[in-house]
């Protein structure tokens, strides 16, 4: 199940010339960390929630000790996101209704604070507009087009990079630039680099981290060329989704560096963690790793998703109804709903529904999946892709290569890149080669 990050990349045809990049600060440039001029700006309540969030982090096993913990209980997120979205419409409302808060208001203060430390996204951009200067207040229509990700997903890839003072750091889809202040209060600001498309972002991004003391380079491009001007990079934390590894990034990589990225298909159900690393002889190796929560995917990253319409067409409608003495594949599965993901593609799992329900939106079949019993399950079904049949023949694979949720990913000649289970027996095109079939 996918979660909503940060902006993000753009389709090739939109991308810009790496040569055209705007760089908006100084590389050379290195500030202390939080001045106490801040620290008097950061208030008691900001504090204690900022202290709650880390607690629920930690007993919830998302956060452990360490220099990640630290940066969480000490960069201000009120600083970074002074402004942030809340929806007032319900989901499948039109057109939906924003209200934007504003820390400088008191009325909106305290709603602002629970929302900055609630643990859930943050929405901080509306349809592209500029982010600084702008009015609070009410916002009908259009859609959310940068988002500060959860602050679980957020620390659990954060610690996952081992950031290391002194390390040279590419913090690429820069949002609210939770990310950046991290990597700058652990490692240092003098050599990390936060990219993102929008320059509404990155101009955003670059004025609020410096109220805290910090003067990343922040560049304006195109996520998934990378930054080589600066490379290589020791850490590199790619906060959208993409349809495969970025060459670039790997190109990017120090020896002895690691890369993270969440890595979908057309559907948000089932993400993996794709973790590249770079030995220090200079080969690469990497995993791709089934894990509930991913981020969304980046500019140009067309995705299909459940209508309200067909959501509830296939959680009421009737089918083929067939009794099974097999049972669905669990959650935690979550390598076999992976590897399903990449070799049925158009599925998208309704997490809303009370039994298993499925659907592909660009066929409209379906199915939903309920116990009737003690080990007897009732399977309904509609349309022309028999989904049951292939949940099976994907589980029985997956069994047979030993049930893995972690794959390895491999960089093939001709630019391709696939995915292979650990005994190789259960294997899938992550991205073609120059005559495969790009779909």
């Amino acid at each position: 199940m996918t979660e909503v990050p940060n902006s993000t990349a753009t389709p090739a045809a939109a991308r810009p010339d790496p040569l055209e990049c705007t760089v908006l600060s100084d590389p050379t440039a290195h500030a202390a960390p939080l001045p106490p001029a801040q620290l008097a700006a950061d208030t008691v309540e900001a504090a204690a929630a900022r202290t709650a969030m880390v607690a629920r982090l930690e007993e919830s096993g998302a956060l452990g000790p360490g220099p990640v913990r630290e940066a969480l209980l000490a960069l201000p997120r009120q600083i970074l996101m002074p402004q942030a979205y809340v929806r007032r419409s319900a989901p499948d409302e039109k057109p939906p209704r924003w209200d934007l808060l504003d820390a400088s208001r008191p009325a909106d203060r305290k709603e602002l604070l629970e929302r900055l430390h609630s643990g859930d996204s943050v929405s901080i951009q509306h349809d592209g507009e500029p982010i600084l200067g702008r009015s609070p207040g009410q916002r009908r229509g259009g859609a959310i087009t940068a988002m500060s990700s959860t602050i679980s997903l957020t620390a659990d890839l954060l610690q996952q990079l081992d950031l290391q003072p002194g390390q040279r750091v590419l913090d690429v889809g820069t949002g609210a630039g939770v990310t950046a202040a991290a990597a700058c209060f652990v490692c240092g600001d003098a050599d990390v680099v936060t990219l993102d498309i929008d320059p509404h972002v990155t101009g955003a991004a670059r004025e609020r981290l410096s109220a805290l003391g910090y003067r990343p380079t922040t560049v304006t491009g195109d996520g998934t060329t990378g930054w080589a001007a600066t490379g290589p990079y020791d850490r590199i934390f790619v906060s959208f989704a993409v349809r495969h590894v970025p060459q670039a990034l790997v190109e990017q990589l120090a020896p002895g560096g690691r890369a993270l990225t969440t890595l979908g298909t057309w559907s948000p159900s089932w993400p993996g963690l794709a973790v590249i690393e770079r030995r220090q002889d200079g080969s690469v190796a990497a995993q791709l790793r089934a894990v509930e929560f991913g981020h969304r995917a980046g500019a140009g990253f067309d995705r299909v998703f459940l209508s309200a319409v067909f959501r509830a067409e296939i959680t009421t409608a009737d089918g083929w109804t067939q009794r099974s003495m097999i049972a669905p594949p669990p959650d935690t599965a979550r390598g076999l709903w992976l590897a399903l993901d990449h070799l049925y593609p158009g599925l998208v799992r309704h997490f809303g529904a009370e039994d298993l329900t499925i659907g592909a939106p660009e066929c409209r079949s379906w199915m939903r999946v309920r116990a009737v019993g003690h080990r007897r399950w009732e399977v309904t079904t509609s349309g022309p892709r028999d989904i049951w049949a292939e949940i099976q023949d994907v589980a029985g694979r997956w069994r047979a290569a030993g049930s893995p949720d972690v794959f390895r990913i491999h960089f093939d000649a001709d630019g391709g890149q696939r995915a292979t289970s650990p005994d190789g027996a259960l294997t899938w095109q992550i991205f073609p080669g120059k005559t495969g079939d790009a779909r």
